[in-house]
Order: structure tokens, then sequence, then C-alpha cells
């Protein structure tokens, strides 16, 4: 949790070298502390200095900037329009609900970032702005998936966690617009010892932080806070608040403990008998220890950092941290959604494209895209007329999230059916309860004997689920080739109406039955081979479960045909396989 003071502090060291710093994500809904913070922020920075809100959906020609359609027009030659991101240059820029940031957008920023300039290279226009910014991200999200892109955050030095913090508290200003002003002249003049740097290296690789920038970032604050302190010499307490403002809310490991050290016995702890024959040790240089002090002093100040810095962690993440996998993925209760689709007419708008003479013109692009001709067309300065060839004709794109369907295709021949079918009902059942939520649709075929069958159409009812898979018996052969067929057609419809089907096959491979209904294993076999080519040409997504009590090559050969990701549960429970197809459906939907 932030404290005020830290939050106070940082807003400080923010305001010393936004640019250098990169800036601050501010995590917590609408809250009293995070609208103090901006204001301070606000008022420790340049008077002169811009301070901008962009949301999170802003578009592309407007975050980087375009052609200026007016003034083209007015001149008949092409003129640049700054950005969002240039119109903020030497100042801050505010993103609102940065949890739901796009990735490209999030790569322009981070490019800012980075480069300190912006590059504009569109409708005939190639010039470069400055933008030197810091950026602060209001990080609004709820939820364990609901972040701002890492590659963000690795570019901030500060990660500010309001949610625990009183609403009343208040943030009492450490320093003054004059204490920043007279920091900012001092910084170019702040230099430190190399020991404190790799005490602060040392120390992020203690507590799991392994990206280059961020040691970078820790190293330019403890500089802004010798800055702010009216020094020009980096001294341990800055690296200790460096660790604590930009390393701790990083930490993924808890750092190892040391084994104490051992007492010595008592026979051990005795001096050696006194020799009086010997003669006395020699002084000379020989003698001395040839181990210079140095290790052990550094080893000293990096032990002091990292428990500066370990103690400001609080202790129920510590403890979390003992017994969590840092590297865990997304939980399995992580939503699914299908895959992005382009459509002419419905759905998000995502920029425009050359005309196709089934989509809606969009009139502003089609004059940016013929206003930087017009001199080349005999357009002059008096004409009033705009010359549009068909060529610079622009259709709005819009784009649309496609429903998913999954369909389970079951193995129901053997004496072992009933124990597969009852995981594949309670993973259907699962499923649904999930898909109900998001609008999902659930089918189920089931084979045996010489064909398969479709034992439950694309569905979103739970309730019909549970009556199809009730009374559903076992027995006899295993037509696999006329599954996997009855699979593919039931997915190509599904992607004709635009949805992303998803196939998941729970069977052992051993197929016995043609596709005529006629016995003969290597021939069926073929025939499945055959049936899964296919499903890979379709471009469905599958997922292969081998349900034999051992796994069996004849399973991994289909799995490798289809390219379906095998997973080998001989005792596969039904939360189990409801996991492992929630992950595949992610898998296929990014």
């Amino acid at each position: 949790m932030t404290t005020p003071s830290d939050a106070a502090l940082a807003a400080a060291l923010f305001a010393v070298d936004p640019a250098a710093l990169g800036g601050a994500s501010l995590r917590s809904p609408v809250h009293p502390v995070r609208d103090q913070w901006l204001e301070l922020l606000k008022r420790l920075s340049p008077a002169d200095a811009p301070f901008r809100r962009m949301p999170c959906n802003v578009a592309d020609d407007r975050l980087l900037g375009d052609l200026d359609l007016a003034a083209t027009l007015r001149c008949n030659r092409p003129v640049a329009e700054r950005g969002v991101l240039a119109a903020a240059d030497g100042g801050m820029l505010v993103v609102a609900m940065a949890e739901r940031l796009t990735a490209v957008t999030a790569s322009h920023l981070a490019r800012t970032l980075d480069l300190g300039e912006v590059v504009v290279p569109r409708s005939g226009v190639l010039v470069a702005h400055a933008a030197r910014i810091g950026i602060v991200l209001l990080d609004e999200g709820t939820a364990d998936d609901e972040r701002v892109p890492a590659a963000l955050l690795d570019r901030l030095a500060f990660l500010l966690d309001f949610n625990a913090m009183p609403p009343r508290s208040v943030l009492t200003p450490l320093h003054d617009r004059a204490d920043i002003d007279a920091a900012r002249q001092r910084l170019p003049d702040v230099s430190g010892d190399a020991s404190l740097l790799t005490a602060l290296c040392a120390t992020a690789l203690a507590l799991g932080v392994d990206s280059p920038r961020i040691y970078s970032l820790a190293w330019r604050t403890a500089r802004a806070a010798a800055a702010l302190d009216e020094r020009t010499e980096v001294s341990q307490d800055d690296a200790i608040l460096a660790g604590r403002l930009v390393l701790a809310p990083r930490a993924t490991l808890a750092p190892a403990e040391e084994p104490a050290a051992e007492s010595p016995s008592p026979e051990e702890s005795a001096p050696p008998p006194r020799d009086e024959t010997r003669s006395p040790p020699q002084t000379s240089k020989e003698s001395e220890p040839t181990t210079s002090p140095q290790p052990t002093a550094q080893r000293d100040l990096e032990h002091g950092v990292l428990a500066a810095t370990q103690a400001s962690i609080p202790a129920g993440l510590l403890a979390r941290l003992r017994n969590e996998n840092p590297s865990r993925m997304r939980g399995a209760n992580a939503g699914r959604v299908g895959a992005f689709r382009k459509t002419a007419k419905r759905g998000r708008p995502c920029g425009a494209g050359p005309s196709t003479g089934r989509g809606r013109l969009h009139v502003v692009e089609t004059l940016r895209a013929a206003a930087p001709w017009q001199r080349l067309r005999g357009r002059c300065a008096e004409d009033r007329r705009i010359r549009i060839a068909r060529s610079d004709l622009r259709e709005q794109r819009y784009k649309e999230r496609s429903a998913t369907l999954t369909i389970f295709a079951v193995d129901a021949s053997g004496s072992s059916a009933l124990n597969r079918l009852a995981e594949a009902k309670g993973a259907v059942e699962l499923i649904l309860a999930d898909c109900y939520i998001r609008r999902d649709q659930v089918a189920v075929i089931a084979f045996r004997g010489r064909s398969a069958e479709l034992l439950l159409p694309p569905t979103r009812s739970l309730v019909r689920a549970k009556r199809s898979l009730a009374g559903l018996p076992g027995g006899g052969g295993t037509p696999l080739a006329a599954a996997i067929d009855a699979a593919a057609v039931l997915a190509k419809q599904s992607q004709r109406r635009s949805e992303t089907p998803t196939l998941v096959l729970l069977t052992d491979g051993r197929a016995n039955v043609t596709r005529s209904g006629a016995g003969g294993r290597e021939r069926a076999h073929g025939e499945a081979l055959s049936a899964a080519r296919a499903i890979t040409r379709a471009g469905i997504a599958a997922l292969f479960i081998d349900t034999s009590p051992q796994p069996n090559a004849l399973a991994r050969d289909l799995a490798a045909a289809m390219r379906a990701q095998y997973v080998a549960l001989p005792y596969a429970s039904a939360e189990r396989v409801s996991g492992i197809v929630r992950a595949a459906a992610l898998l296929a939907g990014e």
C-alpha cells in the first residue's frame, strides 16, 4: 500500500525530471487521494508546462498527428497537424482508464517515452515533433487481469496504489515549486558512487526485478532525490528511497534468507596452545591479509539497501510471494472472447481503408487522401472545388468480436465410455456456465457404432445441454473419421456465421470403423488422418484429449495432423477438461 508521504514524495521527484523518470501509474478507481495527487503534481510542475488529458480510445491521427486538412486545402500544399503527444511536449500527459489501452496505442506511448519524439508518416506527410513528456496512467482496473500493458509499466518509475488508502487521507506537500525549480537546475551536476548503483541492481535482482530499464529508473530517482535535498552527491539514503519507491512495488520474489551463522564449539573457539619455542609471528607485508575490505563494505551496503527496501513491502505481500509462482498465468476464471474480425457496417470503428464499394464512405479521410494532390491536379488557391480521384475514396472500417462455439466430439464407444461421457458432461456444464455470461455457444457430437450423431446443436441453454447429455448410451465401434467430418461441417457453418469455432476431441484415437460403416483398423485410421488434415486446412483451432489409459502414438499422430494441442488425460476430471478448454480458447483468441 502506498502511504500519503510516499505519494507526495513521488509527485515531487516526478516533477523534478518527468521525461527521465517516465511517469507514474495510479491504481485505484475514482479516489479523492488520486485527485489530490494530480493537483499536487500540477502545482509542482512549471507554470507554462502543458498538462493534458487523453482518453484510452484516442485515434492514431489525434495521438500522433496527421494532415491538417483545412490548412492543406487553404495553402494548396501538405501541412502537418500536431497530435496530443507533441502538444504535451515539456509537460505531463494524463491517460484515463489506462487498463483499457490497446496494444497499438501502448506501443506509440512507449516509443515516445524511449525517443522523446513522435514521427508522423501519414497522408503524404513525414515530420518529427519533439515530445519529451511524463505520463500519468490512471489504472481503474478492479480484476487481476485488468492491468496496464507491461511495456508501459516497464518505462514508468512509480507504481502507486491508492486502493487501500482511506478516502479522507490528505497529501501534505513536502516541497513547493521553488524547490522543484532549484532541484531541476542542480540535477545535471548530481553524481554518485558506482557502489550505490551496484547495490540498487543487487536489490532489484533479489526482489525478482530483472528489467534493465527499472535499474535505470531507480538510479535516476536517487539522483532526483539528491538534487531535491540540495546535494550533488547521491547518498545511501537516496538509494534506499529509490528502492522503496521504484523497486518495492515491483517485487515478484521474496529475498532469500541467509542461514544463521553457527556458533563455534568451545573447543573451536578456544585459542590454540602457545608454543614458547616458536618465534613470534612475522609482521611483514607477506603475512598481512591480501583481501581488501572493500568487498565487505560493498556487501554491507547491498544488504542495507535490500533490508530497507524489503521493509517497505507489505508483510502480506511477502508472505504471498513466498508461496506463489511469480510467473503464473492468468487464472482459470479469466474470460475468453472470440477473435476480432473486420466488418463493413457494424462494430467498433477502426480507421478507414480504400473503397471496396460495400462500406460507408469516410468523407474526412477521402478529403485527406485527396488534399496533397490538388496542385498536381490543377487546382489553384482561388478554386474552391476539390478534385477527388477514384483512388482517393476511403471507407469506414469496423471491427467486432465474433461469438465463439466450442464443439465437443466425444468418443462413446467401448467399455469405458460411461466414464468419459460423465467427464464430458461435467466439462460441458462448466463451460456453459461461463458461456452464459459471454453469450458463447457449445455443441456436442457423440460417436459410436457406425456413425456420429449431433447430440447437442449449438446452444447457450444449460438446461437443454443437461437434458441432451443425460440419456446418451455407450458401446460399439469407433467411427473417428465420421466424427471429425461432422465436427468440421459444424465448424464451417459457424465460420460462415462469422463465429470462431474451437474443436475439443475426447478419444483414445483407436479408430476401427470407416466412413462407410465397415470395419478395418488400418483403413479407418487412414481416413481419420485425412479428416484431421481437413481440420487444419479449414483453420479450425483444435484440442485433442487422449483418454486412453496410456498415451499412444495413434492419438499423437491424429493431433499432429490437425495441429491440435495434445493432452494425455487418462483420468480427466470435468474441472481439468474445463480448464484446458478455457486455456486453449484464450490462446486461440489472442
